[in-house]
């Protein structure tokens, strides 16, 4: 009864519900909605006072339903919903007020035009639907004779004159009279129709006998071909009878499967006879040539580098044609270095004979020859590494709508991503990736006939055969994931589910399917889907975005607060997402004027897609390549010079303008290492009005973690996370705790309640004072700093989660560092987290990653022009000029900082080369949150990695602004051997109020707070600068100020070596906002993000 009554909301969000009692305005206004934590309970959320009560409704043993209310009060069960409201409505009931006014639920008219404009494309089996009329009548002879009459006429609408006439008279005398009998048997309970078997036999005579008659034969086959048995050791099977009882459709379909056995070992054994093993050859891989320049005494010299993957060995070649004048085996290359400068220059790092190092620097014909360099020498470091386990891996994700046809017999470009946009070179040809996950949708094969399409076009271009880790179907949307043999004993945990998203989400013709799985001790998920389409769903869109993340059944049900965003390392997100650009329909012509010059910003700037994200309001926090392909929709079949922008339809002529349908959009979690290598659409695949997108990417993976150390001595490990607080853009009155959530903790841990503070603008500031320590199952760094933790904001009174974030161990890696995270909750922004964390290890220094092996120069040494190759000068790579931006987690993309929802403050990071390691790796396990030296040099300072749509350096610590306001509103990471400190008014329960990092939440307190003493020290007592949340875990003496926030006033510092992330060389458009204390011409590089403010007016 409770989805009829206008008070209950079904399925809608915590933060929604907020909004509708908000919007209500009145004290008593309520709403009933499903309760996000407890299947089956409910959630009573009353508004008073501006704030938002939030009462459980829970179900007993026996389905009755009671309130948690206030204690005292006298329990009352209910049978229905509406019993408990009206009772509710009188006062003194246990609520804070009595139910008053029902919040009315909203109309969905955007699913209503849907249902009307577009009707629903139907299922690949052809189910039977009723006239209106005949569906409302209850009595069985009429929907029995309209079924009769229906299927007759449609008989009569078919060439029948290639079936025998015995057959016509069996299909007809069915549809007259036998159907009726079926639908009897129905109405009865019982579903065996024996009208139609009765048909399916007649038709079907001769074919079982036939079946049985060969099935014998086949399995005498292929016991034959079965390894496993010993020359002459089989016997033949004995003969099934044809009276055994098994159906048609059982023995068809025990013959299929036997013929698809015979088929893949035949397979398996030609393979092997001609040298593949395990279904790919030894000798994978060509030999490659590469023309390249080298620069030396000013004089540029044509010569030749090549790459032999399967041997290990890279040669230095005077001319192509000539002989090899030096070679370099794979342990002695040490690091391949990209300039950022000049696209098409790298420098290789040698190890010689004499173990002295040797930098020669090469500049090849365009930037694509570089990439494909650098791709085989990694597969080259990959396949001859001594180590058990990869630490990287390479990921293909394509998505394609066929539009309801069969693909084309070539397809090999779609795999080898070779097309428009951002593509691999030739020469990358032949590296397989370790994993191909495809996506379609309209697709109209079945998913055995498409998944052998796909292996056979894999086998083709790699000579592998690849195991099939998983297939999803919904209607005609799938999913297909196919890895190397090698990799099929590291995955684990395989779950796969979908979600309908159609008319009134009960219809598969649009939704989502999904896999998800371990690799080892990563975790990865994979979403397919196909959304609503048509240009002016935009907002049915994003409902159908925010459906699919609530209702996504994948990865590790423990992980039951987080929806799938916050739930894997890595989540790709594919398919036809059908977010177009937004122009006038009148504008058709300028638009393809615009792709035929390949001049895609400026409708790139109309994506709808692009403008939703940016707003926050679908896929938060996921990141895209840059687009530089053309819209992959809607082009005329079997052509790809023309898009067909009209259709026309009965109520008129409907505009589909070129659109950039087919996206690929990825997640991953804090300093974990993954870069895009491709991405874009294929050229010559034309038969669909969709072109096939791909896209590939270089990840980074944790392997599953065998300690060396005795777990007896090893000393244990600790995670030590405190000075949280949280601020929460919530009206609910109630009290909130943290949870702590990851693989290599013992157990979920819990925090004491926090102290709440309320805001005028609507949000709640949740200081959590007491320091928690995680035990984490192996203290070893190598495991640990791979690790993440997972944080959940929870509400005491329903246990319903506020906000969900994830920390990275690895930003603790040498010291006590503070972080800021984001707060989302099913896809909302729901408020920010600060704190700090340090981590307690065993002794120990992490090994060197392949992903390691690659890094950027950001500028090139002036050095090393015109003077040659002197090993002596350049023995060494500045660790300021070098970093991975994808594994530290700066991302330029098109000149702006990409807002990833994290920062931290962490310490500059000293990047060794290859080879050489850490210096001074016996004091990285020293790290103190109390302002210790965290084996840094003196002048090394601290730098938030911050993001520029948080705020967080340039609005929130204005330190040059109020220097008392910087004094008093500090936080002091605590010291576990010290006892906890006083804060500074002398008031032992009031915790120290922090400055918060993200201006676009903070805003007066309702409460005026007593003035705080400053203390100053006299620097003759020589007592050490307490770090500030800005400051945790630096050097000590550091100036309160940085001397440029002054004006006037010189720098008294001593110069430190640059940062590689200083970015005063870069140019204008590359150049990352200003930091405290920079001139403000540069301010409004990032724009302050708008107050979220929800008070009630």
């Amino acid at each position: 009864m409770q989805s009829y009554q206008p008070w209950y909301h079904g399925n809608i969000t915590r933060s929604k519900a907020e909004d509708l009692l908000s919007k209500a305005a009145r004290d008593g206004s309520f709403l009933i909605r499903a309760s996000e934590s407890i299947q089956g309970a409910y959630a009573l959320c009353v508004l008073y006072q501006n704030c938002v009560y939030t009462y459980r409704i829970l179900p007993n043993e026996d389905k009755k339903l009671s309130v948690q209310a206030s204690e005292g009060v006298p329990i009352r069960f209910f049978t229905v919903l509406l019993e408990l409201v009206e009772a509710y409505y009188s006062p003194n009931m246990g609520l804070v007020t009595h139910l008053q006014y029902p919040v009315q639920r909203e109309e969905e008219v955007d699913e209503e035009q849907e249902s009307n404009n577009l009707p629903p494309q139907l299922p690949p089996r052809n189910f039977p639907f009723n006239d209106v009329k005949d569906s409302e009548s209850k009595s069985s002879e009429q929907p029995c004779k309209s079924l009769s009459d229906t299927y007759l006429m449609r008989l009569q609408n078919i060439d029948l004159s290639t079936i025998p006439d015995e057959h016509q008279m069996a299909i007809q005398e069915y549809f007259r009279t036998s159907i009726c009998l079926d639908v009897e048997q129905i109405q009865n309970g019982n579903p065996n129709l024996p009208g139609l078997k009765k048909l399916i036999m007649s038709i079907c005579k001769t074919l079982y006998s036939e079946i049985s008659h060969v099935l014998p034969s086949l399995e005498v086959f292929n016991k034959t071909l079965d390894q496993q048995l010993s020359p002459g050791g089989g016997q033949c099977p004995k003969q099934i009878s044809i009276d055994s009882g098994q159906s048609v459709p059982f023995r068809l379909e025990q013959l299929t499967k036997l013929l698809y056995s015979i088929e893949d070992k035949a397979k398996s054994s030609m393979f092997e006879s001609v040298g593949h093993e395990g279904g790919h050859r030894k000798s994978l891989i060509p030999v490659v040539m590469f023309e390249v320049k080298q620069e030396s005494l000013g004089i540029s010299t044509k010569m030749s580098l090549k790459v032999d993957v399967e041997s290990g060995k890279l040669y230095f070649k005077k001319s192509k044609d000539g002989p090899d004048d030096k070679y370099f085996v794979h342990n002695k290359i040490l690091q391949l270095v990209k300039s950022q400068k000049m696209h098409t220059k790298l420098v290789i790092v040698l190890e010689t004979e004499k173990e002295k190092i040797l930098r020669k620097e090469f500049v090849f014909d365009d930037t694509k020859k570089r990439e494909g360099f650098c791709q085989l020498l990694q597969q080259m470091k990959n396949k001859h590494s001594a180590k058990p386990e990869p630490d990287m891996i390479s990921v293909f994700v394509g998505t394609w709508n066929m539009g309801n046809a069969s693909p084309p017999h070539n397809m090999e470009s779609w795999f080898q991503c070779k097309g428009q946009g951002k593509t691999r070179d030739d020469t990358a040809d032949h590296i397989p990736h370790d994993f191909y996950v495809i996506g379609t949708q309209e697709d109209p094969l079945g998913e055995r006939e498409w998944a052998d399409t796909v292996k056979g076009v894999l086998r083709n271009i790699t000579n592998i055969s690849f195991k099939q880790v998983a297939i999803h179907t919904l209607w005609n949307i799938r999913i297909v994931v196919l890895a190397k043999p090698e990799h099929e004993n590291r995955i684990s945990h395989l779950f796969s589910d979908s979600v309908k998203t159609g008319i009134a989400n009960t219809l598969g013709n649009k939704g989502a399917v999904g896999v998800s799985f371990m690799f080892n001790g990563t975790s990865f998920g994979f979403v397919n889907s196909h959304l609503t389409s048509g240009s002016e769903k935009k907002l049915r869109r994003n409902q159908n975005y925010t459906n699919i993340l609530r209702f996504l059944n994948l990865g590790d049900k423990k992980l039951n607060p987080f929806d799938i965003t916050n739930r894997f390392t890595h989540l790709f997100w594919l398919g036809d997402l059908n977010y177009r650009v937004e122009f006038p329909s009148t504008e058709a012509e300028y638009i393809v004027s615009k792709i035929k010059q390949q001049q895609y910003q400026e409708l790139l700037c109309k994506d709808q897609l692009s403008i939703e994200r940016n707003d926050g309001k679908v896929f938060l926090h996921f990141d895209e390549e840059e687009i530089t392909f053309a819209p992959t929709y809607r082009f005329e079949k079997d052509t790809r010079e023309k898009y067909a922008y009209t259709k026309a339809k009965a109520t008129g002529t409907k505009y589909n303008l070129p659109s950039w349908c087919d996206r690929v959009l990825r997640k991953s979690y804090p300093l974990v290492h993954v870069v895009c290598q491709a991405y874009g659409c294929t050229n010559d695949i034309m038969t669909s009005d969709h072109s096939p997108v791909f896209a590939s990417f270089e990840v980074g993976v944790a392997s599953q973690f065998v300690s060396k150390q005795d777990p007896n001595s090893a000393p244990q490990g600790g995670i030590q996370i405190m000075n949280c607080m949280a601020t929460l853009l919530t009206k609910s009155k109630t009290k909130f705790f943290i949870e702590y959530h990851s693989s290599c903790l013992e157990k979920t841990v819990k925090t004491s309640e926090g102290e709440n503070t309320e805001h005028s603008d609507g949000s709640i500031k949740v200081w959590f004072s007491n320091q928690v320590v995680l035990t984490p199952i192996i203290s070893d760094p190598e495991y640990l700093l791979d690790q993440h933790i997972l944080i959940c904001v929870k509400s005491t009174d329903c246990d319903e989660s506020y906000g969900e974030g994830c920390v990275a161990l690895r930003a603790a890696e040498f010291c006590y560092t503070e972080f800021q995270v984001t707060l989302t909750h099913q896809g909302d922004k729901t408020g920010t987290l600060i704190g700090g964390i340090q981590l307690q290890t065993s002794v120990g220094k992490p090994t060197e990653k392949l992903y390691d092996f690659i890094k950027i120069e950001r500028d090139d040494p002036v050095s090393s022009k015109g003077k040659g190759n002197d090993p002596n000068k350049n023995t060494t790579i500045q660790a300021h000029d070098i970093s991975n931006p994808s594994y530290v987690g700066v991302m330029y993309k098109s000149g702006k900082l990409v807002d990833k929802g994290w920062s931290y403050s962490m310490p500059t990071k000293s990047l060794a080369i290859a080879g050489q390691g850490v210096k001074d790796s016996k004091n990285i396990s020293t790290r103190s949150p109390t302002g210790k030296p965290c084996s840094m040099e003196e002048d090394e300072k601290s730098e938030m990695f911050d993001n520029p749509l948080y705020d967080s350096m340039a609005k929130s610590h204005s330190r040059s602004k109020d220097k008392d306001l910087h004094k008093k509103d500090h936080l002091t990471p605590l010291d576990p051997s010290l006892p906890p400190s006083k804060s500074a008014d002398g008031d032992p329960d009031r915790p120290p109020v922090p400055t918060p990092r993200n201006r676009s939440f903070t805003c007066s307190e309702n409460k005026s707070q007593p003035p705080i003493p400053s203390v100053s020290h006299s620097s003759a007592h020589k007592k050490p600068v307490v770090p500030s949340r800005s400051e945790g875990g630096m050097a000590h003496n550091r100036p309160p100020l940085p001397a440029k926030s002054r004006p006037g006033i010189p720098d008294p510092q001593t110069p430190k070596p640059r940062d590689y992330r200083d970015s005063t060389d870069l140019p204008n458009k590359l150049r990352p906002p200003a930091r405290p204390g920079q001139s403000q011409a540069h301010k409004e590089i990032h724009p302050e993000v708008p107050k979220m403010s929800r008070s009630v007016k």
